[in-house]
Order: structure tokens, then C-alpha cells, then sequence
């Protein structure tokens, strides 16, 4: 997977926009992670399309259109 630049930032009220944004496969893989404590904490568009964004701590994990899952991902936050 291509690094991608992304930015953190605070995030207030529901994630449910975000939900709303991301397909299928996504929501699949995203329900998946969220069984070993992971959090959807924001969603990246890139020229490849959609990047959702997790975390569990200091540890992050993307989901590409795909509902593939990269829990090593080499992505930049910004704080």
C-alpha cells in the first residue's frame, strides 16, 4: 500500500458521518476490528478512493475501498 498523508484531528459528536461515507466491505472490515477494541477515528479520501482510519491506542489500522484491511500501515498523522 502507497503512504498516504493524513491528518488527525479532534473529532466531536457521533462517528456517523463518517460511517455513512464508506461502503460495504469497509463497514464489514471495520465491525471486524472493532471486536479487538479498535476505533474508527476518521476517513481519508486519496486518488485511490477512501481510506478509513482506526485506532486502539498508539496502534492503527486503514481500510482500503476493498474492505481490505492493513494493520501495519505506513501513513503520516499529523497532531
Amino acid at each position: 500500500m502507497q503512504t498516504a498523508l493524513v491528518e488527525r484531528r479532534q473529532l466531536t459528536g457521533e462517528m456517523q458521518p463518517f460511517w455513512d461515507e464508506l461502503n460495504l466491505a469497509q463497514k464489514f472490515a471495520i465491525t471486524e476490528l472493532e471486536r479487538y477494541g479498535y476505533e474508527l477515528v476518521f476517513v481519508r479520501y486519496t486518488s485511490s478512493g477512501s481510506l478509513a482510519v482506526l485506532r486502539l491506542g498508539e496502534r492503527f489500522a486503514v481500510i482500503d475501498e476493498h474492505g481490505e484491511i492493513d494493520s501495519a500501515p505506513k501513513i503520516a498523522i499529523r497532531h
